[in-house]
């Protein structure tokens, strides 16, 4: 039963290659740039988000943002397009694999404390005491803020791989479920799936919104 519920989620495939994983970047090939054809309605609604997002991220980061901007909008643009993508039949929802999300966590939150301890050695120093601290308190705050620092990248990826599969199980539970059933159980599953579908979709928005909006507060925390 666990091997035919979890099944949905495996990468694996029939061929010698691997192909589920292409579902992570062909999805940019179905996304025209705004100089390839005339400005429609997707193109001014993707425009309004960045500058939206754009402004948001600059208020966070301070005068200090430096184009840091621009590389947070990029990565809530690549989840958001994977999680809805992972929405589509048939399609394998990269974004719910620890591989996928710590590909991203990791290698960021490992730049941004190399690039803190170099080159703002006092300023990292600082963070592990909050301000106000008593003194016989500070050993045990280093300790935690050092903790807490450490599981940032796993928490970030954790994050967003559990909520994207939960719903997907979900929705596999209730598919499974309306097998060996009458007509009015299939008509309240399908509803069911309806409103799950629709709950998934802001899932995918949000998770998106709070990946990137953590990097961006981890990241002006080093600037």
């Amino acid at each position: 039963m666990m091997t035919n519920l979890f099944s949905t989620f495996d990468p694996a495939s029939s061929m010698n290659i691997s192909m589920n994983w292409i579902s992570t970047i062909i999805c940019f090939s179905l996304i025209p740039l705004s100089f390839w054809i005339m400005p429609n309605r997707s193109i001014t609604m993707l425009n309004m988000i960045n500058s939206k997002l754009n402004n948001e991220f600059k208020m966070l980061m301070g005068l200090n943002s430096k184009g840091m901007t621009l590389n947070m909008i990029s990565l809530f643009m690549f989840i958001l397009i994977n999680n809805l993508m992972g929405l589509l039949p048939y399609i394998f929802t990269s974004s719910s694999h620890l591989t996928f999300t710590l590909t991203m966590a990791l290698p960021l939150w490992l730049s941004l404390m190399i690039y803190g301890w170099i080159n703002h050695t006092n300023h990292m120093f600082t963070h592990l005491i909050p301000v106000g601290t008593p003194t016989v308190l500070m050993p045990f705050m280093v300790m935690i803020e050092t903790i807490s620092n450490l599981i940032r990248p796993g928490a970030l990826a954790v994050r967003l791989t559990a909520n994207m599969i939960a719903g997907h199980l979900l929705m596999s539970l209730l598919g499974n479920n309306s097998i060996n059933t009458n007509e009015i159980i299939i008509m309240l599953i399908m509803f069911m799936q309806i409103i799950l579908m629709m709950f998934e979709s802001a899932v995918s928005f949000i998770q998106a919104y709070v990946f990137s909006v953590l990097s961006t507060l981890y990241t002006s925390e080093i600037m």
